[in-house]
């Protein structure tokens, strides 16, 4: 329940504690306690509250264990012969060499006991290793460090699943517009996805179905894939509501929170309608919103560790446009009338090209660093130099700093000496309120939603008209 005394019949503000919990539990005496909308934590002490006489609704005690723990989760996928990304885990720097030696670089390193990809990284090579598992506190044997190797290139997606133990609803495949290493809670996302191919997408829903039955899901579940070279695997399965929910409600026109308690309390998927097939026409792009304004010493680059303090919505007709309403949102406005692109990159991806000379053909200039400006002008695309940070003047952060640009691409480095040089431009763009896109991914995205907007596509809809026009099958 949120803290809204208007829908609740009672509030408590207690910590989320067995015996708190408890305490709560003998007062009311309900029927039976539900650990599925509280994020990680409900879930931590769920057998605890069962051992003390709590009836657990919903998924079991037992299932829920299954999917928390990797090992077991991952030989119940073996078994399943749904795909992983190979992982190991090690409690010092000898294991964890020697689990690298197997997995190869880069590998994505995280301790077992946190929450929300705290101290989680992307490890380039031995030294970066060493020095994160030096710096590693409270690892033990019990509690070990858990490496995963590195989905290359890899596109990110969730999918919500609700389920009644038998049948199960899945309502939406969410694409995650940053690809695989940021957190899917600061990644921006879009449903209907707008990339998958067909075959990737009914690899996504059989395995989401399959993997929902046998863990016995009875509420609600959330999975989250990568697809790396056009192969399906799963990153994980949190039998819980998980930040998507609100996202995958409001875009689909489904209660999510209200089916799944039914269903919990013993209704099923066909008695409740939801055996047809939906399709949504639109676009939902759901945006993080990030506080690095407030942190003006923090290098505003994302990566596997999650710091969003929020997220916004916006809906439109086709996919840019829904992009571009939620950067505003986010309180990042894209540019609207063509101006000057300040272009920076530190591996120079071809993926970057398409965004770039859509930017030009909607009338914008490009200015670079002078690697960046020669590479763009060998792919065709004009270019004009402009210095390094302490090269000459004006340089990069003059023309931030002279509001002379009006939006920054800037690719994060994985070297470490050239990381200070490209966060100065990063945290100059907060300072001086210069949108900036740190994927080339977010890049494209970007590039698409301006076009949009500078064509004057969609108008105000109301919400209950969105939904109007979802079109369910009949039965």
């Amino acid at each position: 329940m949120s803290t809204d005394y208007d829908t609740s019949d009672k509030l408590y503000f207690e910590p989320v504690t067995v015996e708190d919990v408890l305490q709560i539990y003998e007062a009311e005496k309900p029927m039976g306690v539900i650990v599925q909308f509280g994020g990680q934590t409900p879930l931590n002490i769920a057998r605890g509250l069962q051992e003390a006489g709590c009836r657990i609704l919903g998924t079991s005690v037992d299932s829920i264990d299954d999917a928390e723990d990797r090992d077991l989760f991952h030989s119940i996928m073996d078994r399943l012969g749904i795909p992983m990304p190979e992982s190991m885990m090690a409690s010092d720097i000898d294991g964890a060499l020697k689990c690298v030696e197997k997995l190869g670089y880069p590998i994505i390193i995280r301790p077992s006991f946190v929450l929300g990809g705290r101290g989680m990284e992307v490890i380039y090579d031995e030294s970066a290793l060493r020095e994160y598992v030096a710096k590693a506190v409270g690892v033990t044997p019990d509690r070990p460090l858990y490496l995963d190797r590195f989905l290359h290139h890899a596109l990110e997606c969730e999918a919500d699943a609700l389920s009644d133990g038998t049948d199960i609803f899945i309502p939406a495949i969410m694409q995650h517009v940053e690809l695989a290493g940021i957190h899917s809670g600061d990644s921006a996302c879009v449903l209907p996805p707008v990339s998958i191919s067909e075959k990737n997408r009914a690899t996504i829903l059989d395995y989401t179905r399959r993997i929902a039955t046998e863990l016995k899901v009875v509420g609600l579940m959330n999975m989250q894939f990568a697809i790396e070279d056009d192969k399906v695997y799963v990153i994980e399965a949190n039998p819980r509501a998980s930040r998507t929910v609100p996202l995958v409600s409001k875009v689909g026109g489904v209660q999510m929170a209200g089916i799944a308690t039914h269903l919990m309390l013993g209704d099923t998927v066909k008695s409740m309608g939801l055996d047809r097939k939906r399709t949504v026409p639109y676009f939902g792009v759901k945006e993080a919103v990030l506080p690095f304004d407030k942190f003006p010493e923090v290098d505003p680059v994302l990566g596997p560790e999650m710091r969003s303090t929020g997220e916004v919505l916006g809906l439109a007709d086709n996919f840019g446009l829904a992009y571009f309403k939620s950067q505003e949102a986010a309180g990042a406005p894209l540019p609207t009338k063509p101006g000057r692109v300040l272009v920076s990159l530190t591996q120079k991806q071809a993926d970057i090209e398409a965004a770039v000379k859509k930017l030009v053909d909607l009338g914008f200039t490009i200015l670079a660093t002078e690697g960046t400006a020669a590479w763009l002008r060998d792919l065709g695309i004009p270019a004009y130099a402009v210095a390094k940070i302490g090269e000459g003047r004006p340089d990069c952060l003059d023309v931030i700093k002279n509001r002379e640009v009006s939006l920054v691409i800037n690719t994060p480095s994985v070297k470490a000496n050239s990381i200070e040089h490209l966060g100065r431009i990063r945290k100059a763009c907060i300072k001086y309120k210069v949108p900036y896109l740190t994927t080339i991914a977010a890049a494209y995205a970007a590039a698409e939603g301006i076009a949009a907007a500078m064509s004057g596509q969609g108008e105000v809809k109301s919400l209950q008209s969105y939904h109007a026009s979802i079109v369910v099958e009949t039965p």
